[in-house]
C-alpha cells in the first residue's frame, strides 16, 4: 500500500460537512480511503481487487474475482438489473494519501476509484428498494479495456451506469470514439544535396495532409464531441546507412459521424507517395503504410431514456440544479454501450480536469453528496 497520512481524522472531516456523523457515512468515507490507499495501475490491479471484493463481502455483496481479475459484486434481488460498471486501475504515479480540509488525495481519487466506491456505498443502501444491483470494479480500462471487454458478452443488463467523474450534480451521455494509428515510412537515403525531399519532410507533409483533411471535416462544427481531433503523440527517426525510417505515432478523437473504418481508409489514402521527377533522377524508392492499433467509436446515450429521467430528479434532491454532458475522451461506454443496447449514461463525484494530474483529489462532501444522489436514481430505477 502507498504511504497515507491520517493526521486528519474520518470523525473531523465527517464534522466539517452537511452530514451527521453517522456510521455509514464514516464507512464510505473509510471505503474510499482505503480503496485509493492501494496502487493499482493498469496490470497490478490484483491486491486492490482482493480489497474491494473483501470489503463488498463484508456489507453483504455476494463478490467474485472474474476471469478477466475484475472485482464483481452482486446484491438485491427483483425483476431488474442494474450494472455499475466502474474501473479499478489507474495510470501510474503514487500520491500521498491523505486527507486535509475536507479534501482527499490520491492517485485515481478521481479517475477513477471515487466514482467505483460510490458504487458500492449507494447500492449497499439501495439494495432495499429492490433492485439487482451488479457492482463491477473493471481492470485495464486505462490500457486496453481488458476488463470491460471480458463482460461484453455478458447477459444485457436493464440499465447501466458507468463509473466516471462527471461531478456530483451532472450525467454524462456519451463519449467521443479514439483511434490509435502509426504511419511509417522506409525511403532510400540520399545525398543532402540532393533535390529529394527526406524522409522526415515526407513524413512532416503527411502529417500536415492529415491536419489539413480533419480541418476539412470539422468546418461548421463548433461543438467539440462533433470534431475529428487528431493528435501527434510521437516522432521517431532512424537511419542504417542505406535507408531512413520516419515512424509516426497518432490519436484521434471521432465524432459520432466518423467510425475507425472510415478514417482508416482516409490514412492510407493520404499516405499514398506519388514520385516526383527529382526521385526518380536521383533513384530514390519510398514505401510508406499506415497501421491502426485500436479503433472504438463514439457512443452517445438519449437524454429522455429512463435512466436520465431517474437521475434528474435525484440531482434536485440533494440540492443542484442537473446538467448533462457529453464528453471529449473515451470510457468503457464506448464498448458495452453498442453492445448492450440498455440506457446508460456515465455518473461520479471529481472534476475531470484533475485526471491523470500530480494533484489528483476529491472533495469528501462531494463524494458522500453523489452517494446520495445514486442511491435516489437506483431506487427510482427499482420501482
Amino acid at each position: 500500500m502507498s504511504a497515507s497520512d491520517t493526521s486528519t481524522s474520518i470523525s473531523d472531516t465527517i464534522s466539517s460537512q452537511d452530514r451527521g456523523a453517522g456510521e455509514a457515512t464514516s464507512s464510505d468515507i473509510e471505503l474510499l480511503r482505503g480503496l485509493v490507499a492501494i496502487p493499482s495501475p493498469s496490470g497490478q490491479e490484483r491486491a486492490a481487487v482482493e480489497w474491494l471484493c473483501a470489503t463488498m463481502a463484508a456489507r453483504g455483496f455476494s463478490a467474485e474475482i472474474d476471469g478477466a481479475g475484475n472485482a464483481v459484486g452482486r446484491i438485491g434481488a427483483g425483476p431488474r438489473e442494474v450494472v455499475l460498471l466502474g474501473h479499478i486501475d489507474t495510470v501510474p504515479g503514487e500520491i500521498l494519501v491523505r486527507i486535509a480540509e475536507g479534501v482527499l488525495y490520491g492517485r485515481g481519487a478521481v479517475d477513477a476509484k471515487g466514482p467505483l466506491a460510490t458504487f458500492v456505498c449507494a447500492a449497499t443502501r439501495a439494495a432495499a428498494a429492490g433492485g439487482r444491483l451488479t457492482v463491477i470494479g473493471a481492470v485495464g480500462e486505462e490500457a486496453d479495456s481488458a476488463g470491460a471487454y471480458h463482460i461484453v458478452n455478458r447477459p444485457r443488463p436493464d440499465f447501466t451506469v458507468i463509473g466516471e467523474p462527471s461531478g456530483w450534480d451532472s450525467v454524462v451521455l456519451g463519449y467521443k470514439g479514439s483511434m490509435s494509428a502509426t504511419y511509417t515510412l522506409r525511403q532510400s537515403g540520399a545525398h543532402s544535396a540532393a533535390p529529394v525531399a527526406t524522409a522526415p519532410q515526407v513524413a512532416v507533409d503527411f502529417w500536415n495532409r492529415v491536419s489539413d483533411r480533419a480541418a476539412e471535416f470539422n468546418a461548421g462544427r463548433d461543438a467539440a464531441f462533433d470534431r475529428l481531433e487528431p493528435k501527434l503523440r510521437g516522432v521517431n527517426t532512424t537511419s542504417d546507412g542505406l535507408h531512413e525510417r520516419v515512424e509516426l505515432r497518432m490519436g484521434f478523437r471521432l465524432p459520432l459521424d466518423l467510425d475507425g473504418a472510415a478514417l482508416t481508409a482516409i490514412l492510407h489514402d493520404l499516405a499514398r507517395i506519388e514520385a516526383s521527377a527529382d526521385s526518380e533522377a536521383a533513384e530514390i524508392e519510398a514505401h510508406a503504410e499506415v497501421t491502426v492499433a485500436e479503433a472504438l467509436p463514439a457512443y452517445r446515450g438519449e437524454r429522455t431514456s429512463p435512466i436520465v429521467r431517474a437521475f434528474l430528479p435525484a440531482i434536485r434532491a440533494a440540492g443542484g440544479k442537473p446538467r448533462l454532458k457529453v464528453k471529449t475522451g473515451t470510457a468503457d461506454m464506448n464498448i458495452v454501450g453498442p453492445a448492450w443496447g440498455c440506457p446508460i449514461v456515465a455518473y461520479g463525484p471529481g472534476d475531470s480536469k484533475l485526471d491523470h494530474t500530480p494533484n489528483e483529489r476529491i472533495e469528501v462532501a462531494e463524494y458522500l453528496r453523489a452517494i446520495d444522489v445514486l442511491v435516489g436514481a437506483l431506487t427510482s430505477l427499482a420501482r
